[in-house]
């Protein structure tokens, strides 16, 4: 996907607000692979409108489909982690 200077990319905590997500469900989404978010130099990661859009999209059609369950019950080590 092309940026051009007018797109402007959300942080961590814009994007979970906008998806009405955790930071924390945000990053599991991440892992389980439904988008990869761009990272600044220094390490941040930033998401654009369109590639959020999309998941919320999808997880519609999951939800309609009787798709995948909620990401964060998929994978058992996440939560885990989460414990440390």
């Amino acid at each position: 996907m092309r940026h051009n200077r007018t797109t402007r990319l959300l942080t961590a905590r814009e994007a979970a607000a906008y998806l009405g997500v955790s930071l924390y469900t945000l990053k599991k989404i991440e892992r389980l692979g439904y988008f990869a978010p761009y990272r600044t130099p220094g390490g941040h990661r930033r998401y654009s409108h369109e590639m959020l859009d999309e998941y919320l999209r999808q997880s519609t059609e999951f939800t309609y489909n009787a798709g995948p369950p909620d990401p964060g019950s998929l994978d058992p080590s996440l939560d885990r982690e989460r414990e440390r």
